[in-house]
């Protein structure tokens, strides 16, 4: 179906329920990868996949044509993993990484340097409170605009970019503060040895 997103919705609105496969189609990766990153835990996105295509399906008739659909989807599931993420607070839970395990001609410890690399800048996202979580994913992840970011999260454009900001700061002060203790511990290791 090569239809447009508004002329699937008017098609769902209008009882045909075959057309709202299309637009799951369309926006289930990008809906579950937002999900993903946004939890660090596959099955909570994909749960949480599962309920954004729910509240979507049932707010069809609320959807402003105005805005990308895309947009309101984002905003929906970002929402919702917000909600799931203030529920868990204090909860531990593993993050698990996914690597594509393609040639890229990195050597093996390139290979492994780089995954280190990427688990660390992973959980210090994942420390980070989750308004400036969201943005951070939102801009670097989704590689969505400013305005894209102010149509999910309903904020200003100052406040978007005081946050996108202050994340990154916190980011490079987390990952400063990580870099210092793994030294701390080689240094701690090669005077055992």
């Amino acid at each position: 179906m090569n239809a447009c997103d508004i002329d699937i919705i008017k098609m769902c609105l209008g009882g045909n329920t075959d057309a709202f496969e299309e637009l799951i189609t369309r926006y289930k990766k990008l809906i579950f990868n937002t999900a993903y990153r946004m939890m660090g835990n596959r099955e909570e996105a994909e749960d949480i996949t599962q309920e954004v295509f729910i509240k979507i399906y049932n707010s069809l008739s609320k959807y402003d044509p105005e805005f990308k659909f895309s947009t309101w989807a984002l905003r929906i599931t970002s929402n919702l993993c917000v909600d799931w993420l203030r529920k868990r607070k204090g909860e531990t839970v593993p993050i698990e990484e996914v690597y594509d395990l393609k040639d890229n001609g990195l050597t093996p410890e390139d290979e492994y340097i780089s995954k280190e690399r990427q688990k660390r800048v992973q959980a210090a996202i994942n420390k980070l409170p989750d308004k400036y979580k969201e943005l951070i994913i939102l801009f670097h992840h989704r590689n969505l605009s400013y305005q894209e970011i102010m149509g999910i999260t309903g904020e200003t454009l100052t406040i978007v970019k005081n946050r996108l900001y202050r994340a990154r700061q916190m980011l490079k002060d987390e990952l400063s503060n990580i870099d210092k203790e793994g030294e701390a511990r080689w240094n701690v290791g090669k005077s055992v040895i």
